[in-house]
């Protein structure tokens, strides 16, 4: 079957959205560092509203820090890929054309940095994942151990790492007398930007304090906050896309109706006019706090639950009532915690959310969620456990969540199947655990991990004992019948 690609575009069904702009004029004023599907159905898809709006100079140049695969999908389709917009009754079928190149960066480093330092590039986005940054989650500072950022740190002719190549591009930008891009990270991190901005700057002190000064004072890093669920695509997908457009897509990615992304309105150069997906403001964490603390501590807390008992999909679990009554019960508490800002209804979120986990199309896989978890809990449940108990309030349906997290490091189900924990602790912690005996034992091991849980909080007595009695009946009756009790209690 033929492939996607400029050549096969006039072939599609007329049904089919397509590119309105001259993809040929296009100039590429992005980079983006990290393409994976979120990218492509969130940021990518952003800019080519923009390109269709008329700005031409926004196109992608795209980077994969690791594998080829994306490069290696996306380069014979001429950068073109589908995105399929699915809601329980329909489905959307959508060309995007916004990415003009994909490089790997361990195979052409020396483009990566040119196009980096490129006068057209004006704006660099970022989903690296929280493991990119090379910030230890405790301390903040540089994980100088870790062997690619050691490399950069002796040398940036070759970079391996994502600050890595930001410093060595803006070094390159100010020799060149070009001002320094916008750095936008998109990834689910509180503080992305200050992250981000932290981690440039400790790296380019190390190799040349006036470039650090000339970053710090000319660059800029805005927080932001992404929201769009972007579940893996499979064989199937794929195949079935073939069946209906009659040409091949090895790149498409599937995606929800809703898209969100809020942006501090903090550039240091040029920005298109971004459409209606995208709110600039002056604060970003009452969102990203939202947003982390609502949708993404229930994902985590339906992945775990749901994956210990063997359920594939978000809206499976969400089709038993207990599982349904958990989620409102996380809700109840995480609100608690939060200061939305007045354009967000809270009410209207929560109903918004549970719309989109019901969404069947999505099949939005539980093991999927479940990855990096040590990366993820603290600040989607940890944060706001510290916050109700520092005001008294009770932690039931959150330390429930974690407790899940917790028992999900076994690597069984509770029907006796084998999962990999995926997460970059995971060594770590198995080796915390082994030998503890005990519910009470592994708790108390697993508190012992400054990297994941607050020294504070892992003294707080009434956070171990929830997190020992939740873990307890997780092991001894399942997820299944703790839910029940849990729907029982409340």
């Amino acid at each position: 079957m033929r492939r996607l690609s400029s050549a096969t575009l006039d072939a599609l069904p007329d049904d089919v959205i397509r590119p309105a702009y001259d993809r040929a004029a296009v100039r590429a004023g992005v980079v983006h560092l990290g393409i994976g599907a979120f990218h492509r159905a969130h940021q990518a898809a952003v800019f080519d509203d923009v390109l269709n709006a008329g700005d031409l100079r926004w196109g992608i140049v795209a980077a994969s820090l690791r594998s080829p695969r994306v490069r290696d999908q996306m380069a014979p389709q001429d950068g073109l890929y589908t995105m399929l917009v699915r809601d329980g009754s329909s489905e959307r079928a959508r060309i995007i054309g916004a990415v003009q190149r994909v490089i790997v960066a361990p195979e052409e480093p020396l483009a990566l940095l040119d196009a980096l330092a490129s006068p057209h590039t004006h704006i660099v986005t970022l989903t690296i994942t929280e493991k990119g940054y090379k910030l230890d989650p405790a301390t903040g500072e540089l994980i100088e151990h870790d062997p690619q950022l050691a490399a950069d740190l002796a040398s940036l002719t070759r970079p391996q790492t994502a600050p890595g190549y930001l410093v060595a591009a803006l070094a390159k930008r100010k020799a060149l007398g070009l001002p320094p891009f916008t750095a936008i990270s998109c990834d689910n991190l509180p503080h992305n930007g200050r992250r981000l901005r932290n981690a440039v700057l400790a790296l380019a002190h190390r190799h040349d304090a006036p470039l650090a000064e000339w970053i710090a004072e000319e660059g800029a890093f805005p927080e932001t906050m992404v929201d769009r669920i972007v579940p893996a695509t499979t064989a199937e997908d794929v195949a079935a896309l073939a069946a209906r457009l009659d040409v091949a897509d090895q790149a498409m990615v599937k995606t929800e109706p809703f898209i969100q992304w809020v942006i501090e309105d903090r550039f240091c150069g040029p920005r298109p006019e971004f459409g209606a997906w995208v709110q600039l403001t002056a604060a970003v964490a009452p969102w990203e706090e939202a947003k982390l603390r609502l949708l993404n501590g229930a994902h985590s807390g339906i992945a775990y639950l749901g994956g210990l008992a063997g359920i594939e999909h978000v809206h499976e679990v969400l089709a038993l009532p207990a599982a349904r009554a958990f989620v409102e019960a996380l809700w109840d508490e995480a609100q608690t915690t939060l200061s939305p800002p007045p354009e967000l209804n809270i009410a209207f979120y929560r109903r918004e959310l549970m719309a989109r986990f019901d969404n069947p199309t999505l099949r939005h896989r539980t093991r999927q969620i479940a990855m990096d978890g040590s990366q993820k809990l603290p600040q989607r449940l940890l944060a706001p456990i510290a916050a109700r108990l520092a005001t008294g309030k009770g932690i039931k349906a959150l330390s429930l969540a974690v407790a899940a997290w917790l028992r999900w490091q076994a690597g069984q189900d509770d029907l006796g199947n084998a999962h990999d924990v995926d997460d970059p602790l995971a060594g770590m912690i198995a080796a915390r655990l082994k030998g503890a005996g005990t519910p009470e034992e592994r708790v108390a091991a697993i508190l012992r991990v400054d990297a994941v849980v607050p020294p504070a909080l892992a003294e707080n007595g009434a956070f171990r004992m929830a997190l020992t009695r939740w873990l307890a009946m997780l092991e001894t009756q399942g997820a299944l019948a703790t839910l029940a009790s849990f729907q029982g209690e409340i």
